[in-house]
């Protein structure tokens, strides 16, 4: 086949009728469709209800533990009676 053909063969592909849609299919698609909007509108809430959660607990955590304090040592005993 050359190009001339392979074009023409292209638009009768292209220029043919689509086939008949079921009905009831249009019906369905947007159920299903309704419900996947649903299902990852509270996939993304709960998305940032955890986020918002563990930036909580971290900032209570740092705010009681205070991480950034160096711990006293306890390698050496007190010097007394000196």
């Amino acid at each position: 086949m050359n190009r001339v053909q392979r074009e023409a063969a292209a638009r009768r592909i292209m220029e043919r009728t689509p086939p008949p849609v079921p009905p009831d299919l249009y019906p369905e698609v947007v159920r299903r469709g309704g419900r996947m909007l649903r299902h990852r509108k509270i996939a993304v809430r709960l998305t940032w209800l955890l986020l918002f959660a563990a930036t909580v607990a971290l900032t209570v955590w740092a705010l009681t533990a205070h991480p950034w304090v160096e711990p006293p040592s306890e390698t050496t005993p007190p010097l007394t009676g000196w």
